[in-house]
């Protein structure tokens, strides 16, 4: 057994896993099981702020005085308008003491986005 080959062909196995294990997480798209586990959860809580949105919609438009704080709101830059809404308690949810900052951004979103927003009557509806 010749050593100097044998100890050419692991230097190039361990420099070949190296540059592998390099080029993988960089830009492979590889994660560790924390990193996607971190996603995981960040992803699930945007998704239940977002459907919680729609209940915050619902709780502004039982508010009698909704047509006033609205045009306060739109009158807000964009990245305020969350926290108005959480102020007005809108994005409290029922069981909860208080309100949800990504609730709270959820509906504001609603109200932002005029394309998703069809008012009829008195209520403001969603439309999908």
């Amino acid at each position: 057994m010749d050593w100097e080959k044998m100890k050419f062909g692991l230097l190039s196995a361990t420099g070949g896993a190296i540059v592998l294990t390099v080029i993988g997480f960089n830009w492979g798209g590889w994660v560790t099981t924390g990193s996607a586990e971190a996603m995981a959860k960040e992803i699930a809580a945007n998704a239940v702020a977002e459907r919680l949105g729609s209940i915050c919609l619902a709780q502004a438009n039982r508010d009698l005085q909704k047509g006033q704080k609205i045009s306060e709101m739109k009158g807000q830059d964009v990245w305020q308008r969350g926290r108005y809404i959480e102020k007005q308690s809108w994005a409290i949810m029922p069981g909860d003491e208080k309100a949800d900052s990504k609730v709270a951004d959820a509906c504001a979103k609603y109200f932002t986005e005029t394309d998703f927003i069809a008012r009829e009557g008195d209520s403001i509806q969603i439309a999908r």
